[in-house]
């Protein structure tokens, strides 16, 4: 031993000791105290030595009490929600747009054409970055770009290079283009025309398994009603749990809503994994970053925290498992 001690040193020694300490220790002590941790210990060593007895305090946040208020017989108004002939006619309007036949036009650009466009823009004469396209479709009128960018190219005809003037949105989301006037040089590159389907019996046979229009239409009205229950459903269980917490008292440590803030991020990397993205473009398309965005997500986080704490707390008082 003591050679070992020579060689490595006492402090070395020490160390794997404290921890080994600390593993068996923290886990019962907590246990006997019924303490419930959210986070990991801030350990202070107070006293350790060889021949000494090892003491250490730590400190830890703890899972909050929650009180109660009133969850039962609480008064919450159910919305209900009817199929308009609007939305029966969108629906429609979607499946024309799915099955339109697309064709190339001569002459010049009218409202409603699609424009194959390649595109570069300036700001201050200086291009900046995510200005810049190649053979991109633009559905003129569809309001895609900013301000008066589709009018501008209306009249317009293949090989015809268009100076377009605009200027950028004050809330746009980079803060280097807020409110900026902008130049962009267009060149046509194609022009191509949508021909919608007529909406009939054919149009209901091939594009579903009707036979005609009217049982389309039916069938479409059906499938809304559905949506729109479950939509009805799920808002009215929303604002009886967002009551039943509003009732509650509760004090939520910090640690846990940033927990549920890095739940957030993960699923939105997730989501933009499946896009083809990562954050890092994310933030360059909206001009945000992480602390901005963490700082957006906080609200929603505790929230759902609250949300969570108080059903749990329900459970317990109802002994629901």
């Amino acid at each position: 031993m003591n050679v070992v001690k020579q060689y490595y040193g006492v402090g070395v020694l020490l160390e794997d000791a404290v921890n080994f300490a600390i593993d068996g220790s923290y886990s019962e002590v907590l246990k006997e105290n019924n303490i419930i941790p959210v986070d990991y210990p801030k350990i202070d060593v107070v006293e350790v030595g060889e021949g000494k007895d090892f003491i250490y305090t730590a400190e830890v946040t703890v899972y909050p009490e929650v009180e109660l208020g009133e969850y039962k017989g609480l008064s919450i108004e159910k919305k209900t929600y009817e199929v308009t002939e609007e939305e029966v006619a969108a629906k429609l309007k979607e499946m024309q747009e799915k099955n339109a036949r697309v064709e190339v036009k001569e002459g010049a650009i009218e409202n409603g054409n699609i424009a194959v466009i390649d595109f570069k823009g300036f700001v201050d004469g200086e291009a900046f970055q995510g200005g810049e396209g190649h053979d991109y479709s633009l559905e003129i009128g569809s309001k895609t770009f900013i301000d008066t960018f589709e009018e501008q190219l209306v009249g317009a005809k293949v090989n015809d290079t268009v100076e377009v003037n605009v200027t950028f949105p004050e809330n746009y989301g980079k803060e280097e283009l807020n409110g900026k006037p902008a130049k962009f040089e267009v060149t046509i590159k194609e022009i191509k025309v949508k021909e919608l389907p007529e909406l009939d019996d054919e149009f209901a046979k091939e594009t579903s398994e009707f036979d005609t229009i009217a049982e389309l239409k039916a069938d479409i009205t059906t499938k809304l009603e559905a949506a729109n229950a479950e939509r009805a459903d799920r808002e009215f269980e929303e604002a009886v749990i967002n009551a039943v917490a509003e009732n509650a008292k509760v004090e939520i440590p910090a640690v846990m809503v940033e927990k549920e803030v890095d739940k957030m991020v993960q699923n939105l990397q997730q989501r933009l994994q499946y896009q083809g993205l990562n954050l890092e473009q994310y933030f360059q398309f909206t001009g945000s970053d992480e602390a901005k965005m963490r700082e957006y997500m906080k609200a929603n986080a505790q929230t759902k925290v609250k949300v969570d704490l108080v059903l749990e707390a329900i459970e317990k008082a109802e002994n629901i498992e």
